[in-house]
């Protein structure tokens, strides 16, 4: 079974020269899952997806002549599998030096590929989403509030007023991660959207900070920041996204909802 450390997280690689789809690294979701208490088999209870943003996409025309683009990424979060960022961007770099007849034919290649080591259908399209408006949402990290939890994320600082019912959309520039292999930070906004009890924000905030020095991978904080979430402060319907800044050319947005909820609205932040 793939697990992280046998990844090439970490370790020194040589550039790769020629088209090579085994540079892709998958990892399977279950175990992560598991941790936070969702059990191999049964329905996930949220749908979404994995958008990655790629800014170093390269290849040759069928005369030799180099090509550039930029593409977004849509792993599905049913996949099986998520691909280790390093080795996704391995894989785009082993197309920098490859003929391709058409722009059409690297998108379905890269598709096919992702498929492959996903598990599921991957959806590929050139471009990149807009830059988000800087009056989006209501940012919650001026709330003064002492903290000095920076680790494990604590559930319990979650609360919410089960007398004021509310639809709210709150976001916080200050999400911080760690890689679980290289413990190298992962710097993210997120954006919270929910209707019900309304949450409190300080509690959130704190409970934000729990991540600053938790070892996770991307998809797996989102998925545990909607579980906590949904368990502590009961809303009808909750959406999380989270935009990590890039990294190699490469940046990914995990967004995870109640299942039926549209997807939001699709936009790059300032910082990616």
């Amino acid at each position: 079974m793939s697990t992280p450390h046998d990844s090439s997280l970490g370790r020194e690689v040589v550039y790769p020269t020629r088209y090579d789809p085994s540079l892709l690294f998958p990892i399977p979701r279950a175990g992560a899952r598991a941790e936070l208490g969702l059990s191999p088999g049964t329905p996930l209870p949220f749908a979404g997806h994995d958008r990655w943003h790629a800014y170093e996409l390269g290849w040759l025309d069928r005369h030799g002549r180099p090509q550039v683009a930029t593409a977004t990424v849509l792993v599905p979060a049913v996949s099986p599998c998520l691909v280790e960022s390093k080795s996704f961007k391995l894989y785009l770099n082993s197309l920098n030096g490859t003929g391709f007849d058409d722009a059409a034919a690297v998108r379905g290649r890269i598709a096919a590929d992702l498929s492959a080591a996903a598990g599921a259908p991957v959806e590929v399209r050139f471009g990149l989403p807009p830059m988000a408006p800087a009056a989006e949402g209501e940012s919650i990290d001026a709330v003064e509030v002492e903290i000095g939890h920076y680790g494990p994320p604590d559930a319990a600082m979650l609360q919410a007023d089960q007398g004021l019912r509310v639809e709210e959309y709150l976001h916080s520039a200050l999400l911080k991660s760690n890689c679980p292999v290289t413990g190298q930070p992962d710097w993210a906004s997120l954006h919270l959207r929910y209707h019900g009890p309304r949450i409190d924000r300080a509690g959130l905030l704190r409970y934000l900070a729990g991540f600053r020095e938790h070892a996770g991978f991307h998809e797996q904080c989102v998925e545990q920041v909607f579980l906590d979430v949904m368990r502590c402060c009961t809303p009808d319907w909750l959406s999380v996204e989270a935009r990590y800044t890039r990294r190699g050319g490469l940046d990914i947005n995990p967004w995870r909802a109640t299942p039926g909820q549209p997807v939001p609205p699709v936009l790059r932040d300032e910082r990616q």
